[in-house]
């Protein structure tokens, strides 16, 4: 069995009026210092999301959980951050934002394998 490392995730929540507060988890970013690993997994359930605001713009918020997987995929698809290391990139992802897609509170945890720890949560608190 390989070491256990250190990681650190925060789950995305959708906020579709934030006025009213009530969200629910549509994703989670996973970091790993030790592996200079980062990953976000999404999971857009469009009922839940109607549910809560029937206007919502569902294009929009798939399109804002895939440019955070974008992100930390890095490349081309993280604009600015594609020069960024990945606690870099995590931290970008993880500072407060006033809108619909939010990130969660910061937790951690440890893993020997961070790409499987990512679609744990995702089973785990998403779907």
């Amino acid at each position: 069995m390989s070491e256990r490392e250190v990681f650190e995730y925060a789950l995305l929540r959708v906020v579709p009026r934030v006025e009213r507060g009530e969200c629910f988890n549509a994703g989670v970013v996973v970091y790993c210092r030790a592996r200079s690993f980062v990953a976000a997994r999404t999971h857009l359930d469009p009922v839940r999301l109607r549910a809560l605001d029937p206007g919502a713009d569902v294009t929009g918020v798939r399109a804002a959980l895939a440019a955070v997987e974008g992100v930390c995929r890095g490349g081309d698809d993280a604009g600015q951050a594609a020069r960024d290391d990945a606690g870099r990139r995590f931290r970008w992802l993880i500072a407060p934002r006033s809108t619909v897609v939010q990130p969660g509170p910061v937790h951690t945890g440890l893993t020997s394998d961070p790409e499987a720890e990512v679609e744990r949560l995702l089973d785990l608190l998403v779907r």
